[in-house]
């Protein structure tokens, strides 16, 4: 977890997450990144509003977008959560 995946003087990739967890595991781990990057741009969001008096459209879209994949993934480890099943997580930072 964390390594260089590839990496030149354009692009690296890191290996946030990579392993099987239990439902609660997946719950903790997802959840609190997804509500960290809501955070973040109701942040952004607020500041652009005190600094420039505009709202920031693109954090209101992405706050959308990241509200959906939390109530997605909230089905879905629910799901899985009462089956017992263990859910395999993948996910690479790409910059």
């Amino acid at each position: 977890m964390g390594g260089i995946i590839l990496e030149d003087s354009r692009h690296a990739s890191y290996q946030l997450i990579d392993g099987d967890f239990s439902a609660e595991e997946a719950k903790t781990i997802l959840l609190a990144l997804i509500e960290h990057k809501i955070q973040f741009h109701r942040k952004d969001r607020f500041s652009q509003q005190e600094r420039l008096g505009d709202i920031s459209e693109q954090s209101d879209r992405r706050i959308e977008q990241l509200l959906q994949t939390k109530a997605d993934l909230t089905e879905l480890i629910a799901s899985a959560d009462s089956k017992d099943e263990r859910l395999s997580i993948n996910c690479v930072i790409d910059i």
